[in-house]
């Protein structure tokens, strides 16, 4: 057999009046780790659901192992030894681990019936085998978002595929858990399987990747070995500009307190939590995975009851009990799981962009088109969503593009309080370069901004001051100048007691 798997030859596709994929080719070898890199948008997403049979491509080829196919369906190419992990989790929410790894290829007894202890038996094995410590019997709803990660790569590596495809795999993963899917792919190349990882992440990229191949806006643009081309060089590419600055922090007066935390606890997530939010500040919330980070922002949202402790606002004491409270107050989120709370899928673009913003659209009792599309075209322009009308329903865009829309949403309310849980997940580099220029903007212009985030360069880049959490417990609050990734890592990790910082 030759050394190269999948050879995709000249792969076009359309999609309406939208050119998604130019005449795209792609050639995948045994034993590597090969990444596809671009800009939302490019066409990495939409050149693998052709390749795994969800669409197919009006023009080009596909050669499986020298010999032309031509897949109909998922389970086609499944069966052909192709398995993807999706950037947006596809589970049954009500179903168990077990239920959702084998999602249609369940087990069964002699008398044709579901074979429970058989499927709660090998999915322990298999979760067992890969060192995932998950209870096969638990419901899926009731994981937290790095957990449902976790399923949906057993359940790619349970089909014992040959080509497993990765589509932002450590989005939803801590520092620890990266590492070891790090090492779990490491593992599955040596096996002579090939990984293709989709990833925003040069790090990542250049951390477990052997090859890279770049598209731009739905053309081929570029394929090689990594170690053979810089970060800067690779960026390039995928932009077709110099990205220089990818935090742009402007320094901004730091102004009166906007929104005091006391103490504030949720029993079992986090307890005793207290700071100080300032106009013009960016704060920044660190911690792994677990620490209690989503959890606090969404009680301070009123998603979530506080068991004890207060918040202040203005100057005056308030109870959020639902999240339009806050919302009515001038205090909007960006949640961290967008398809579930960020965004209207099944509602046009534009609806998604200015239901936050409809005042500003009326005169009167009606709603303008002229003043409509200027609350669109702001951010829409500002944050380069890529769309095809401003009709188009929200579940067709990209995962990126997804997530734009739900930034949008919340700066065109116009709130005092922006709460950003992880703003730039899944986004391209060039537009987290935007983000967090518009981060920085907004605190200049006397908003207070309060970021939780993952990656520590965000953290570092972007906040004046860095809360971290650890399990729950306050660790330190560290001034920008103080703040190193060693300090941070440090408070992150940390069991003794709690350790206020300046």
């Amino acid at each position: 057999m030759s050394e190269i798997i999948v050879d995709m030859r000249n792969i076009d596709k359309h999609f309406g009046g939208v050119h998604a994929l130019n005449s795209v080719s792609l050639s995948l070898k045994r034993g590597e780790v090969h990444a596809l890199v671009g800009e939302n948008g490019a066409g990495k997403s939409t050149l693998m659901k052709i390749l795994i049979g969800l669409y197919t491509p009006d023009s080009g080829e596909i050669l499986l192992d020298g010999k032309a196919v031509r897949f109909r369906s998922v389970k086609d190419a499944q069966n052909a030894g192709i398995s993807m992990i999706f950037q947006e989790f596809n589970q049954v929410r009500v179903l168990s681990v077990m239920e959702n790894i084998y999602l249609g290829r369940e087990p069964k007894t002699a008398l044709g019936s579901v074979d429970y202890k058989r499927m709660e038996r090998d999915s322990s094995e298999l979760l067992k085998k890969l060192g995932v410590d998950l209870d096969p019997r638990v419901k899926i709803r009731d994981l937290t978002v790095a957990k449902h990660q976790l399923v949906e790569i057993v359940k790619a590596i349970s089909f014992n595929a040959q080509i497993i495809i990765m589509d932002e795999p450590t989005s939803a993963l801590s520092r620890n858990e990266i590492e070891y899917l790090f090492s779990m792919v490491r593992t599955l190349r040596d096996q002579g399987k090939c990984i293709v990882f989709i990833s925003h992440k040069m790090e990542e990229i250049y951390s477990v990747c052997e090859s890279v191949t770049v598209l731009r806006d739905g053309h081929f643009i570029h394929s090689g070995l990594v170690k053979d081309i810089s970060e800067k060089e690779l960026i390039r590419m995928m932009v077709d500009r110099e990205v220089n600055e990818l935090f742009p922090k402007q320094e901004c007066a730091i102004g009166d307190v906007l929104l005091q935390v006391k103490g504030l606890t949720v029993k079992g997530e986090f307890r005793n939590v207290t700071f100080d939010l300032r106009r013009g500040e960016i704060l920044g919330i660190a911690g792994l995975m677990g620490a209690g980070r989503t959890e606090l922002v969404e009680t301070i949202m009123g998603a979530r009851r506080s068991d004890a402790g207060h918040i202040v606002y203005k100057g005056k004491r308030i109870v959020n009990r639902i999240t339009e409270d806050a919302f009515k107050r001038g205090i909007a989120m960006v949640p961290e799981d967008r398809k579930k709370n960020g965004v209207f899928l099944r509602l046009p673009i534009k609806d998604n962009v200015i239901v936050s913003a409809l005042k500003k659209c009326m005169r009167g009792s009606f709603i303008r088109r002229k003043l409509e599309r200027k609350c669109f075209d702001t951010y829409a322009e500002k944050l380069e969503i890529r769309y095809s009308s401003w009709r188009q329903s929200c579940k067709n865009l990209s995962g990126g593009n997804q997530q734009k829309v739900a930034v949008s949403r919340v700066l065109n309310a116009d709130p005092e309080v922006i709460i950003l849980d992880e703003p730039t997940r899944g986004i391209d580099v060039r537009t987290k370069a935007e983000i967090h220029r518009l981060m920085s903007a907004l605190a200049g212009t006397g908003k207070a901004v309060l970021m939780v985030s993952s990656e520590l360069p965000e953290i570092l880049g972007m906040s004046d001051r860095i809360l971290v959490l650890h399990e729950g417990e306050q660790t330190g609050i560290v001034d920008r100048k103080d703040a190193t990734a060693d300090r941070i890592m440090e408070l992150a990790v940390k069991t003794s007691p709690m350790e206020m910082g300046a």
